[in-house]
Protein backbone atom coordinates (compact mmCIF):
# COMPACT_ATOMS: atom_id res chain seq x y z
CA UNK A 1 0.00 0.00 0.00
CA UNK A 2 1.57 3.24 -1.16
CA UNK A 3 0.56 6.52 0.43
CA UNK A 4 -1.03 8.81 -2.16
CA UNK A 5 1.33 11.68 -1.39
CA UNK A 6 4.31 12.38 0.91
CA UNK A 7 3.41 12.20 4.58
CA UNK A 8 3.72 15.27 6.82
CA UNK A 9 6.07 14.94 9.79
CA UNK A 10 5.63 16.44 13.22
CA UNK A 11 5.85 15.90 16.96
CA UNK A 12 3.01 14.45 19.00
CA UNK A 13 1.59 16.77 21.64
CA UNK A 14 -1.11 14.44 22.92
CA UNK A 15 -3.62 11.82 21.87
CA UNK A 16 -7.05 12.19 23.47
CA UNK A 17 -10.71 11.21 23.15
CA UNK A 18 -9.39 8.10 21.37
CA UNK A 19 -9.75 9.55 17.88
CA UNK A 20 -7.95 12.90 18.19
CA UNK A 21 -4.26 13.84 18.27
CA UNK A 22 -2.61 17.25 18.51
CA UNK A 23 0.63 17.53 16.53
CA UNK A 24 3.21 20.28 16.02
CA UNK A 25 4.22 20.21 12.36
CA UNK A 26 7.90 20.21 11.46
CA UNK A 27 7.36 22.33 8.36
CA UNK A 28 6.15 25.49 10.06
CA UNK A 29 5.80 24.82 13.79
CA UNK A 30 2.02 25.15 13.74
CA UNK A 31 -0.15 22.95 15.95
CA UNK A 32 -2.90 20.92 14.27
CA UNK A 33 -5.48 18.36 15.30
CA UNK A 34 -5.41 15.10 13.34
CA UNK A 35 -7.81 12.17 13.19
CA UNK A 36 -6.51 9.05 14.94
CA UNK A 37 -8.06 5.99 13.32
CA UNK A 38 -7.40 3.66 16.23
CA UNK A 39 -9.90 2.79 19.00
CA UNK A 40 -7.35 0.94 21.16
CA UNK A 41 -5.17 2.18 23.99
CA UNK A 42 -2.07 2.50 21.74
CA UNK A 43 0.01 1.40 24.72
CA UNK A 44 3.62 2.50 24.20
CA UNK A 45 2.75 4.47 21.07
CA UNK A 46 1.43 7.79 22.37
CA UNK A 47 4.36 9.41 24.18
CA UNK A 48 4.35 13.21 23.82
CA UNK A 49 7.27 14.42 21.72
CA UNK A 50 7.36 11.32 19.51
CA UNK A 51 7.88 11.92 15.80
CA UNK A 52 4.71 11.14 13.89
CA UNK A 53 3.64 11.19 10.26
CA UNK A 54 0.30 12.42 8.95
CA UNK A 55 -1.56 12.06 5.66
CA UNK A 56 -3.76 14.77 4.17
CA UNK A 57 -7.17 14.28 2.57
CA UNK A 58 -8.69 16.66 0.02
CA UNK A 59 -12.22 15.49 0.87
CA UNK A 60 -14.12 18.73 1.66
CA UNK A 61 -16.61 16.81 3.80
CA UNK A 62 -13.96 15.85 6.33
CA UNK A 63 -13.83 17.94 9.48
CA UNK A 64 -10.18 16.99 10.05
CA UNK A 65 -8.17 16.77 6.81
CA UNK A 66 -5.11 15.25 8.51
CA UNK A 67 -4.86 11.63 9.67
CA UNK A 68 -2.21 10.14 11.93
CA UNK A 69 -0.51 7.25 10.08
CA UNK A 70 2.88 6.40 11.64
CA UNK A 71 4.92 6.93 14.79
CA UNK A 72 8.59 6.41 15.55
CA UNK A 73 8.91 3.99 18.48
CA UNK A 74 11.65 1.63 19.63
CA UNK A 75 13.82 2.85 16.75
CA UNK A 76 11.39 1.91 13.98
CA UNK A 77 8.30 3.27 12.24
CA UNK A 78 5.02 1.74 13.39
CA UNK A 79 1.70 1.93 11.53
CA UNK A 80 -1.09 2.88 13.91
CA UNK A 81 -4.10 3.27 11.62
CA UNK A 82 -6.76 0.56 11.76
CA UNK A 83 -8.13 1.84 8.44
CA UNK A 84 -5.47 -0.01 6.42
CA UNK A 85 -5.14 -3.65 7.59
CA UNK A 86 -7.93 -5.07 5.40
CA UNK A 87 -6.40 -3.49 2.30
CA UNK A 88 -2.91 -4.65 3.27
CA UNK A 89 -4.05 -8.24 3.79
CA UNK A 90 -5.99 -8.15 0.53
CA UNK A 91 -2.84 -7.01 -1.30
CA UNK A 92 -0.84 -9.79 0.37
CA UNK A 93 -3.39 -12.44 -0.62
CA UNK A 94 -3.49 -11.29 -4.25
CA UNK A 95 0.32 -11.17 -4.38
CA UNK A 96 0.68 -14.66 -2.88
CA UNK A 97 2.30 -13.41 0.34
CA UNK A 98 -0.31 -14.86 2.72
CA UNK A 99 0.37 -18.56 3.15
CA UNK A 100 -2.67 -20.74 2.61
CA UNK A 101 -4.91 -17.95 1.34
CA UNK A 102 -3.74 -17.96 -2.26
CA UNK A 103 -5.49 -19.56 -5.22
CA UNK A 104 -9.10 -18.56 -4.58
CA UNK A 105 -11.22 -17.51 -7.54
CA UNK A 106 -12.73 -14.42 -5.91
CA UNK A 107 -12.09 -12.04 -3.03
CA UNK A 108 -14.71 -9.74 -1.51
CA UNK A 109 -14.51 -7.39 1.42
CA UNK A 110 -17.04 -6.44 4.09
CA UNK A 111 -19.54 -9.19 3.22
CA UNK A 112 -22.54 -9.70 5.49
CA UNK A 113 -22.68 -13.01 7.35
CA UNK A 114 -23.93 -14.52 10.60
CA UNK A 115 -26.19 -12.32 12.68
CA UNK A 116 -25.78 -8.71 11.60
CA UNK A 117 -22.02 -9.05 11.03
CA UNK A 118 -19.58 -8.39 8.21
CA UNK A 119 -16.50 -10.48 7.48
CA UNK A 120 -13.39 -8.51 6.55
CA UNK A 121 -12.48 -10.73 3.58
CA UNK A 122 -14.44 -13.56 1.98
CA UNK A 123 -12.64 -15.96 -0.37
CA UNK A 124 -14.55 -18.21 -2.77
CA UNK A 125 -13.60 -21.00 -5.15
CA UNK A 126 -15.93 -23.51 -6.84
CA UNK A 127 -13.77 -26.45 -5.74
CA UNK A 128 -12.86 -25.35 -2.21
CA UNK A 129 -14.74 -24.52 0.98
CA UNK A 130 -15.62 -20.86 1.40
CA UNK A 131 -13.00 -19.07 3.51
CA UNK A 132 -13.89 -16.36 6.05
CA UNK A 133 -10.95 -14.10 6.95
CA UNK A 134 -11.04 -11.75 9.93
CA UNK A 135 -8.22 -9.18 10.22
CA UNK A 136 -6.90 -7.51 13.38
CA UNK A 137 -4.32 -4.73 13.57
CA UNK A 138 -1.34 -5.34 15.88
CA UNK A 139 1.23 -2.79 17.03
CA UNK A 140 1.86 -3.49 20.72
CA UNK A 141 5.40 -4.57 21.68
CA UNK A 142 6.40 -4.75 25.35
CA UNK A 143 9.20 -7.29 24.92
CA UNK A 144 11.76 -6.98 22.12
CA UNK A 145 10.66 -8.94 19.06
CA UNK A 146 7.30 -9.99 20.52
CA UNK A 147 4.10 -8.45 19.16
CA UNK A 148 0.99 -8.73 21.33
CA UNK A 149 -2.75 -8.44 20.82
CA UNK A 150 -4.92 -6.80 22.02
CA UNK A 151 -3.70 -3.57 23.62
CA UNK A 152 -7.03 -3.04 25.39
CA UNK A 153 -10.12 -5.09 26.23
CA UNK A 154 -12.02 -6.02 23.07
CA UNK A 155 -15.40 -7.67 23.55
CA UNK A 156 -16.00 -7.15 19.84
CA UNK A 157 -12.86 -9.13 19.02
CA UNK A 158 -14.06 -12.07 21.11
CA UNK A 159 -17.43 -11.89 19.32
CA UNK A 160 -15.64 -12.15 15.98
CA UNK A 161 -13.85 -15.30 17.13
CA UNK A 162 -17.15 -16.92 18.08
CA UNK A 163 -18.56 -16.03 14.67
CA UNK A 164 -15.57 -17.60 12.93
CA UNK A 165 -16.05 -20.77 14.98
CA UNK A 166 -19.68 -20.88 13.83
CA UNK A 167 -18.55 -20.76 10.20
CA UNK A 168 -16.23 -23.72 10.77
CA UNK A 169 -19.14 -25.62 12.35
CA UNK A 170 -21.12 -25.00 9.16
CA UNK A 171 -18.37 -26.61 7.07
CA UNK A 172 -16.52 -23.50 5.94
CA UNK A 173 -12.95 -22.45 6.52
CA UNK A 174 -12.16 -19.57 8.91
CA UNK A 175 -8.85 -17.76 9.36
CA UNK A 176 -7.94 -15.15 11.98
CA UNK A 177 -5.21 -12.90 10.53
CA UNK A 178 -3.15 -10.64 12.79
CA UNK A 179 -1.44 -7.88 10.84
CA UNK A 180 1.68 -6.63 12.65
CA UNK A 181 2.26 -3.07 11.44
CA UNK A 182 5.86 -2.88 12.64
CA UNK A 183 9.08 -4.41 11.27
CA UNK A 184 10.77 -5.37 14.55
CA UNK A 185 8.64 -8.34 15.63
CA UNK A 186 9.07 -11.96 14.59
CA UNK A 187 6.68 -13.50 17.13
CA UNK A 188 3.09 -12.89 18.22
CA UNK A 189 1.28 -13.82 21.41
CA UNK A 190 -1.96 -12.84 23.09
CA UNK A 191 -1.79 -10.19 25.82
CA UNK A 192 -3.72 -12.30 28.32
CA UNK A 193 -2.94 -9.89 31.16
CA UNK A 194 -4.72 -7.10 29.27
CA UNK A 195 -7.73 -9.12 28.06
CA UNK A 196 -7.89 -12.66 29.48
CA UNK A 197 -11.33 -13.20 27.95
CA UNK A 198 -10.00 -12.58 24.45
CA UNK A 199 -7.05 -14.90 24.99
CA UNK A 200 -9.44 -17.61 26.19
CA UNK A 201 -11.76 -16.99 23.23
CA UNK A 202 -8.88 -17.46 20.80
CA UNK A 203 -7.95 -20.75 22.44
CA UNK A 204 -11.55 -21.93 22.09
CA UNK A 205 -11.68 -20.79 18.47
CA UNK A 206 -8.48 -22.64 17.57
CA UNK A 207 -9.84 -25.77 19.24
CA UNK A 208 -12.98 -25.38 17.10
CA UNK A 209 -10.88 -25.31 13.92
CA UNK A 210 -10.27 -21.61 13.34
CA UNK A 211 -6.85 -21.10 11.78
CA UNK A 212 -4.47 -18.34 12.88
CA UNK A 213 -2.00 -16.49 10.68
CA UNK A 214 0.20 -13.52 11.60
CA UNK A 215 1.77 -11.29 8.95
CA UNK A 216 4.53 -8.73 9.49
CA UNK A 217 4.95 -5.47 7.61
CA UNK A 218 7.71 -3.20 6.44
CA UNK A 219 6.81 0.42 7.22
CA UNK A 220 8.24 3.56 5.61
CA UNK A 221 6.92 7.12 5.08
CA UNK A 222 6.13 6.04 1.52
CA UNK A 223 4.43 2.67 1.92
CA UNK A 224 3.35 -0.19 4.18
CA UNK A 225 3.72 -3.69 2.80
CA UNK A 226 3.27 -7.23 4.09
CA UNK A 227 6.71 -8.85 3.85
CA UNK A 228 6.79 -11.96 6.02
CA UNK A 229 4.97 -14.39 8.24
CA UNK A 230 5.25 -13.97 12.01
CA UNK A 231 5.39 -16.95 14.34
CA UNK A 232 2.30 -17.35 16.52
CA UNK A 233 2.89 -18.51 20.07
Amino acid sequence: MDFDRPLISGRLVRRYKRFLADVILDEDGSEVTAHCANPGSMLGLNAPGSRVYLSRSDNPARKLPLSWELIEADGVLVGISTAHPNRLVEEAILAGRARGLEGYASLRREVRYGLNSRIDILLDHPDRPRCYVEVKNVHLMRQAGLAEFPDSVTDRGAKHLRELSAMVAEGHRAVMVYLVQRPDCDRLSMAADIDPAYAAALGEARAAGVEVLALGCSVTPHRIRVEREVEVA
